[in-house]
């Protein structure tokens, strides 16, 4: 079963930029994962502290396998001194 989430991370004001660093590090390893459909950071235009995951899995195995990459540990633990509030939605595709 496809899994798709969208997470949303609000930067410390003052702690964009590096927020930002981090999470575009992210995006070539995870798109060359065994199972990933999709994977984009996005940065909103008229709120530059606002950032958008949007990821797409085939399967819990692949997921599984992204979280226990040694880019997703480097994130894990380095993004919460410059994020005031982050949140994640599961999404299901209607069609």
């Amino acid at each position: 079963m496809t899994i798709t989430k969208r997470v949303t991370f609000i930067a410390k004001e003052g702690h964009e930029e590096k927020l930002k660093e981090l999470l575009s590090a992210m995006v070539i390893p995870s798109k060359a994962e065994k199972g990933v459909l999709f994977y984009e950071i996005f940065q909103y235009a008229d709120n530059p502290r606002k950032f958008m995951a949007y990821e797409s899995w085939e399967n819990e195995e692949a997921l599984d396998g992204h979280k226990a990459s040694a880019h997703y540990a480097v994130y894990k633990s380095s993004y919460e001194p410059y994020c005031e509030h982050k949140y994640s939605d599961n999404l299901e595709v209607l069609v």
